[in-house]
């Protein structure tokens, strides 16, 4: 025995050996995992690299440094390539700006390759897939093609050859995607627009200039009166200096182009098919440019025209109606002031195409310190503020306009954001006190507190002094907005009740209370009536289910009695007779389920009808009970008719 207890303590140990030796392993395993995850993380690491979001203000800045260069190609290529003294004399500047525009350019396919991308809403800042995409796009070759080291050909044909840097030019795409960024960016996108118009016709026209020196020269200077003018002509030596050139080009592509045509005419035929060339562009493009130009001209003044033709509605209207001179000079102002002040436009209708969040925000930052200005909402929580936030309407009241007057029913409440207003005597003239921007009335109105003596009646009268503007928070939306904050509502009430015990105007008599209680017994009596109708729906229910067990039941017994039938089948003839016989006393047992069937369901249809019955009765008891608030006297022949009734319903 005590050998056998040696042996199992060795095999315990050996045990507690191989599950120490499993947890190294386990463990071993663990930093493993953990090594490889931070193999991974690396890599991830190496993966994200410093990434441009292309919303963002950096890239934006960096268009603006491209486009700078693109400006220069576009206009200097073609004006040193027609005129040769502006580029022998200027050879110095010339190459420092070409190579610092060289520069800018392959930074640019740097800056491009690190430019990131949304996908399924997210930045891509992988380095790899960064790469491929910009590999891969056809801005890729125009960037290669741009940065071709055309100026070799220096070297064969000589520096007065610029136009060999003609490929510099196919990276306009970055400064049209510039100018697409800023007009969306200004706050002036009309003003931008005709800048950038201007802009473009200034090229067109200095190309076309350039053009027509360069045409001038291949015929040769002063040859006709079209061409221009001899460079050694005595009497006009002027003809001969550089500026006088590119002016006198500058002004006949001016003529030619805006198609006035105040030029000598042609005398060869290159110089009649040029001058035809020519006008076709000109038609062109300045038909385009002065339509785009008039479009954004009637877009900047759209919104006067549209204000103009809502005041001459109204003025013709009230033509119409022969409504009082004085009448129809107050709206007129009341009109006047709302431009002048840029209060034309809607607010709801200039916010319609913003998504719900983006519309909360900027009314929070508009409103919301206005609206915690009410002693009432001033510790309401936060979803219930942004809720009245979204629903305050502005308001705008003329000079003697009537806010609200005593007696009236208080419907909405009022914050004043400017202007002043005036808590008035009955007569109109005499006033109690001055109400300024900030101050707010009738938030005690709206929540018609329970005991006030004033009801939900305005208790006083107020008058706009000059031009006021208000936000409106109207009952109907302070109660819509109160259903799914049960807790405020009830906090609302108690600040509106203390407000009113601090003014007197509330009427702690009990029996002002009693409607409140009689209200909450009617809530109880029908809060019963409803845990009655459940009650009889529940017992439908279970009713149902009984018998759907019941027929449940008698199916499994007869699929019981049918697979117990088909396993005694034998091949003999004397047991065939049997199975036929057996089969006749199935068809009589199915007819009997199927009888069991019907009776039950008739017993379900009777006692539904049962249960239709007692629901209508407790209807009729609901009814009764509402006529006995009316009528105490017969509250107790009523009780007496109602047991009778419900003897007769437990006896049927």
């Amino acid at each position: 025995e005590e050998k056998e207890k040696e042996k199992e303590k060795e095999k315990e140990k050996e045990k507690e050996k191989e599950k120490e030796k499993e947890k190294e392993k386990e463990k071993e395993k663990e930093k493993e995992k953990e090594k490889e995850k931070e193999k991974e993380k690396q890599k991830e690491k190496d993966k994200k690299i410093f990434v441009i979001n292309p919303a963002g203000n950096l890239y934006y800045n960096w268009l603006f440094i491209i486009t700078l260069p693109v400006m220069y190609n576009w206009t200097m290529i073609i004006a040193r390539a027609c005129f040769e003294e502006l580029q022998h004399d200027y050879i110095i500047y010339w190459v420092i700006l070409d190579y610092t525009s060289d520069l800018i350019y392959l930074a640019d396919m740097f800056f491009r390759a690190r430019t990131g991308y949304l996908e399924q809403g997210l930045l891509v800042k992988d380095k790899k897939l960064l790469l491929d995409r910009y590999i891969s796009s056809f801005q890729f070759r125009l960037d290669v093609l741009s940065m071709l080291p055309t100026d070799i050909f220096y070297f064969v044909l000589g520096i007065d050859y610029p136009e060999i840097r003609i490929n510099k030019l196919l990276r306009i795409g970055r400064m049209m995607e510039f100018f697409t960024k800023t007009e969306t960016k200004t706050n002036y996108p009309n003003i931008f627009r005709i800048a950038n118009l201007i802009m473009y016709i200034l090229i067109i026209i200095h190309w076309n200039a350039c053009w027509y020196f360069s045409f001038s020269k291949s015929i040769g200077f002063g040859a006709d009166d079209w061409v221009y003018p001899a460079l050694d002509d005595p009497e006009e030596p002027e003809f001969g200096q550089p500026m006088r050139k590119y002016a006198f080009s500058l002004y006949w592509s001016t003529l030619t182009l805006t198609t006035i045509g105040e030029t000598p005419p042609p005398a060869l035929d290159s110089e009649f098919l040029f001058h035809v060339v020519d006008f076709l562009v000109g038609v062109l493009i300045f038909a385009t440019i002065v339509g785009n130009i008039a479009t954004m001209i009637s877009n900047m003044n759209a919104a006067q025209a549209q204000f103009q033709s809502r005041i001459d509605n109204i003025k013709q209207y009230m033509q119409v109606r022969k409504v009082s001179k004085d009448l129809e000079l107050r709206v007129i102002k009341w009109f006047d002031y709302l431009w002048n002040n840029g209060k034309a436009q809607d607010e709801r209708e200039v916010l319609r195409y913003l998504p719900d969040k983006l519309k909360a925000e900027i009314a929070i930052q508009v409103h919301m310190e206005t609206l915690k200005k009410v002693r009432i909402f001033a510790d309401c929580e936060a979803g219930l503020l942004i809720e009245l936030v979204l629903k305050l309407r502005p308001q705008v009241f003329s000079p003697g306009d009537y806010i609200c007057k005593k007696g009236d029913i208080g419907r909405e409440m009022y914050i004043i954001k400017d202007g002043k207003l005036a808590v008035v005597a009955d007569d109109g003239v005499t006033q109690f006190v001055v109400l300024g921007s900030g101050s707010y009335f009738g938030e005690i109105s709206i929540l018609n507190i329970k005991g006030s003596k004033a009801g939900n009646r305005r208790t006083a009268n107020i008058r706009s002094i000059g031009y006021s503007e208000l936000f409106c928070l109207s009952k109907d939306d302070l109660m819509e907005s109160l259903s799914e904050y049960p807790d405020a509502k009830g906090m609302l009430e108690d600040k509106g009740r203390q407000i009113l015990m601090k003014d007197g105007l509330i009427d702690l008599d009990p029996a002002n209370i009693k409607p409140e209680q009689k209200e909450l017994e009617e809530k109880v009596n029908k809060l019963y009536g409803t845990m009655e109708l459940m009650q009889v729906k529940l017992k439908k229910i279970l009713r149902n289910n009984e018998n759907a067990d019941k027929t449940l039941k008698h199916r499994i017994i007869d699929l019981e009695r049918l697979t117990g039938e088909e396993v005694e089948e034998d091949e003999e003839e004397g047991e065939d007779k049997k199975e036929e016989k057996e089969g006749g006393g199935e068809k009589r047992e199915e007819e009997k389920v199927e009888e069991e069937k019907k009776e039950e369901g008739e017993k379900v249809e009777e006692g539904e009808k049962e249960e239709e019955e007692k629901i209508e009765m407790t209807k009729e008891d609901e009814e009764k009970q509402e006529e006995e608030k009316t009528d105490e006297g017969g509250d107790e022949e009523r009780k007496d008719e109602d047991t009778k009734e419900e003897k007769e319903e437990e006896k049927k």
